[in-house]
């Protein structure tokens, strides 16, 4: 979200930013309701201003005459009053429904494009394997080596379920292992965050496209049953399954002003995701590629407000990715997104790819992306300058490694002629025997 004062001044920028971002929504409207709220607002606080004043008046009114004429002036206001306050209700929760869909302003290196066929690569890094046998898909080696189980999954958890076996297991949770240790040898602090929150984190960190839930638009999943709350009432409150651990990494820290000394605040979650794929409809149906539920290590980054500093950073944190993907033996590549390939709340992104042979391309393994304070406004996480001025902090967050896309990538990328695939050198010290190689049983 967007401060108000900025959008009236950057008129031009905010309707640059909608054309490039394919957003629906009509600024000069909001701008509009903006003043019919404000305007409406001046008026009740004037007419309460009044109703305080003729209430003081009553206690020093000198007989019953003066006293009658002040409550009928009284009665007069209340029915202003009331009148107005419900029609600044609706004005002010049409102000913020539009507010809500305000994009963020993005990068001058920002390439504009319509769609994530404009994005553009701006690194490539590995060799691609060449094979003198007939390759398989991760889907087939899983099945040869009793790894990795569709059918069962299907059966069991429905349209891309999925279930680990076996040395499979131990090659996935070692992703994860190395993935965390990683980051902590860069300086980022580990955390498990809940995955089961409250609305508040998802709408804060911008998942919800509304100011609410919206399951038809929503990639999310909302927990039908009803809770608890510690007295043992019926909890009124909404909970959501996170699809990253970025969201609660972020709402950490909601409504908390820090001090300048604590930023920037690294933090990098291992969680369990869950995505309802709505959006992607009849796309990659088979395998592991896209599925409702994976584990994976996020990165979250909170600094101070200063936007060259946030490139840097932002750079900084891609640099973590490519260096992953360079120690797992995976060829890569960097995309820089496009315009209208970003979410409305996204001031800067790159994704990085994996080259998966089965696709004869690359896939996207993880995404880098820069909020400037769009993400803190909405969770309203501030922090106190070196002046002695809050302000709001910046957010940035950086896939660090899921667990099914790697897992593809390291199958297909590694496979042998005699059915075997082989463990990259980084991942073997958390597989159980130290084992180089998944063999055929």
């Amino acid at each position: 979200m967007l401060d108000i004062k900025f959008i009236r001044e950057n008129q031009e920028k905010i309707k640059d930013a909608i054309e490039k971002k394919n957003i629906s929504l009509n600024l000069d409207e909001l701008l509009e309701v903006d003043k019919e709220r404000i305007n409406l607002l001046q008026e009740i606080e004037q007419l309460l201003a009044i109703k305080n004043d003729l209430n003081a008046l009553i206690k020093s009114a000198g007989n019953d005459e003066e006293r009658k004429e002040i409550i009928e002036k009284g009665k007069d206001i209340k029915l202003k009053l009331e009148n107005k306050e419900p029609q600044y209700k609706i004005i002010k929760q049409k102000f913020e429904e539009l507010m809500v869909k305000v994009p963020n302003i993005i990068s001058a290196d920002t390439p504009i494009g319509k769609s994530d066929e404009d994005n553009i690569e701006i690194d490539r890094s590995g060799e691609i394997p060449k094979f003198d046998f007939a390759i398989k898909d991760h889907i087939q080696i899983g099945k040869d080596l009793d790894i990795l189980d569709l059918e069962k999954g299907t059966k069991v958890a429905g349209f891309r379920g999925y279930y680990v076996k076996n040395e499979g297991v131990s090659l996935m949770m070692a992703l994860m292992m190395y993935a965390v240790n990683k980051m902590i040898e860069k300086g980022y602090s580990p955390m498990i965050p809940p995955t089961l929150v409250k609305g508040a984190a998802l709408f804060g960190t911008g998942y919800f496209k509304g100011l609410e839930y919206d399951s038809a638009v929503d990639e999310v999943y909302e927990v039908a049953s009803g809770d608890k709350e510690a007295d043992g009432k019926d909890s009124k409150e909404k909970k959501f399954l996170v699809g990253t651990a970025e969201a609660p990494l972020c709402a950490y820290f909601a409504d908390e002003t820090l001090k300048a000394e604590q930023l920037p605040i690294k933090l990098c979650g291992y969680s369990q995701c869950y995505r309802s794929e709505i959006g992607s409809y009849g796309k990659d149906t088979k395998g592991l590629y896209r599925v409702h539920e994976f584990m994976k290590v996020e990165q979250v980054v909170l600094m101070e407000a200063d936007t060259e500093k946030s490139i840097k950073m932002h750079d900084a944190m891609l640099e973590i990715s490519k260096e992953i993907h360079a120690e797992l033996g995976l060829p890569y590549r960097v995309l820089k997104i496009c315009s209208g390939d970003m979410s409305a709340g996204k001031y800067r992104a790159y994704d990085i790819e994996a080259w998966m042979p089965s696709r004869d391309g690359y896939g996207e393994t993880g995404s880098a992306s820069n909020f400037l304070d769009w993400q803190a406004r909405r969770l309203n996480v501030k922090y106190v300058d070196a002046n002695g001025e809050k302000k709001h902090v910046f957010m940035l967050n950086n896939t660090v490694l899921p667990s099914p896309r790697p897992f593809i990538a390291i199958l297909e990328n590694f496979q042998q002629a005699d059915g075997s695939v082989v463990i990259p050198e980084a991942l073997r010290k958390y597989m159980p025997g130290g084992i180089s190689t998944i063999s055929k049983k």
